[in-house]
């Protein structure tokens, strides 16, 4: 097993040093050997990892998500915990696409409502985002 630093982990694995580090303090990437000079040591399994948890985060799952989904595939665990787990994910995805889709038909009508000429009183845009109702979704 040919060991290597942080910098080329970080490189192959496609992430920030930084990220390397703060995973490493959440515990989904375990702590890493030492050389006798302190420096880090890593192998290819620590970028497979890495690179697992970099793919997962692109998928929408939360780092949360993504440690379940790792002690899963440590211990073989069973694929019904890794469909719930994704299936959430899906369903969290649909919901914000049907959140952003109100947003976008609200700001094309108020878009579509103004001319883009004249002074900014009686603007549509302006008025529509003062008005009272407008709002598409609940804020959190």
């Amino acid at each position: 097993m040919h060991a290597m630093t942080i910098g080329k982990l970080a490189r192959l694995a496609e992430v920030g040093v930084d990220t390397v580090r703060y995973y490493e303090r959440l515990g989904l990437l375990p702590q890493a050997k030492r050389a006798e000079s302190g420096y880090r040591l890593y192998s290819q399994v620590d970028v497979d990892r890495l690179s697992f948890i970099r793919r997962a985060k692109t998928l929408g799952f939360s780092l949360e998500d993504i440690a379940e989904l790792l002690t899963l595939n440590a211990a073989a665990g069973d694929r019904a915990e890794v469909k719930r787990l994704s299936e959430q994910r899906l369903d969290s995805i649909e919901l914000k696409i049907r959140e952003l889709m109100a947003i976008r038909d609200a700001l094309a009508s108020l878009v579509t409502r103004c001319s883009g000429r004249g002074p900014i009183k009686s603007c549509p845009i302006i008025e529509g985002v003062l008005a009272q109702g407008l709002c598409t979704h609940q804020e959190k």
